[in-house]
């Protein structure tokens, strides 16, 4: 079924204002997670609320924590999320970011402990709205490990995303290079859980380090499978290199088992935030990146029509404006599953579907 966004993030909002997040806090939130639905990326949209439900309810996220600074030099901020909603934490270190980088040229920002950060995306689009060039490298601990390393049956790594991002032009959008190093994001193997569906290459190892299309074996009961890394050794090696600069750098700790592990998300993040206005002629620079883009998208396509030649942060931009035209499009399960956790919080909607 295909549902109205505008609808999907008033009800997200109003959950999370039930269940203890300020006006604010809950608006950010839930921008976050229906920006994340608009573009394509369900795994990061609205059905987290039922996580953020049970991590509620024990405890494991705070509504309304504060942003701390642990360390700040001007160019280097050491930020602590406190267990709070990542998507505010984040917006909030990442504008601290932006205004040092426009004062230093350049800032490295650090968020430690902090609940789950939601899709990093949204804040390379906020670093390239502010004209700004963005990398970001996280990891995920107090989590199980998800992703087996290359040659390895068992899990040892979180999903541990990357992103760059640079700003647009008048003539092609922002580019936006944001990706989990495993296959998948576990979120995605949650949709095609719920919706019953399997993916279209093997994306998962199961207990017995088989690969497979389905997504069962991340989700059953007992032991579970493992998410596979991208492009064989080479994720494997970007996914220990997140792992590494996000938990060492951000003192919030690697996924290693000599730390706790109470089932809850919690992500840890190095970034770097440049003004590339300090770095030379800006005209310059937009034409150069015009020029680029226009050259790899010559490159002719077999299928231009079902299958184009699209950079990165176009695909999510196209999604975009269709499922502002034509509805986010949720399985029944997990619809069913958002309805649950709201209508616990007392929050209840009339829902049309398009």
């Amino acid at each position: 079924m295909r549902y109205p966004a505008a609808k999907l993030e008033s009800l997200a909002r109003d959950f999370l204002e039930a269940t203890g997040s300020s006006e604010d806090e809950a608006r950010v939130v839930a921008e976050h997670m229906i920006g994340a639905n608009l573009r394509g990326h369900d795994s990061h949209g609205v059905g987290m609320i039922a996580m953020y439900a049970q991590y509620l309810n024990e405890g494991k996220l705070i509504p309304n924590a504060p942003l701390n600074v642990i360390k700040d030099t001007g160019p280097v901020l050491q930020l602590d999320g406190c267990r709070g909603y990542g998507q505010r934490i984040g917006r909030e270190a990442t504008d601290m970011a932006i205004e040092r980088a426009k004062k230093h040229g350049i800032c490295m920002y650090t968020i430690g402990r902090s609940c789950h950060l939601g899709r990093i995306g949204t804040y390379g689009e906020q670093a390239a709205a502010a004209g700004m060039v963005s990398i970001h490298f996280v990891n995920v601990n107090h989590f199980f490990p998800l992703v087996a390393p290359f040659n390895g049956s068992k899990a040892r790594f979180g999903t541990n995303p990357m992103c760059v991002a640079m700003p647009g032009t008048d003539a092609h959008g922002p580019f936006i290079l944001d990706f989990a190093t495993s296959i998948v994001a576990m979120g995605k193997t949650r949709v095609a859980y719920l919706a019953g569906k399997k993916f279209d290459e093997p994306v998962v190892l199961d207990v017995d380090g088989h690969p497979t299309n389905d997504p069962t074996p991340m989700w059953q009961e007992g032991e579970k499978g493992a998410l596979m890394a991208f492009a064989k050794h080479k994720g494997s090696g970007l996914a220990m290199a997140c792992e590494l600069l996000a938990g060492l750098l951000a003192h919030g700790e690697t996924i290693q088992p000599g730390h706790e592990r109470d089932g809850s998300i919690v992500n840890n993040m190095t970034a770097f935030m440049i003004d590339p206005s300090v770095l030379g002629n800006l005209d310059w620079m937009k034409a150069e990146f015009d020029a680029m883009v226009d050259y790899v998208k010559s490159s002719p396509a077999p299928d231009p029509v079902n299958n184009p030649v699209l950079t990165p942060g176009e695909p999510e931009r196209l999604r975009m404006a269709d499922r502002l035209a034509n509805g986010v499009e949720i399985s029944d399960g997990e619809m069913a599953a958002i309805l649950n956790v709201c209508q616990a919080a007392g929050v209840h909607h009339h829902w049309e579907v398009i």
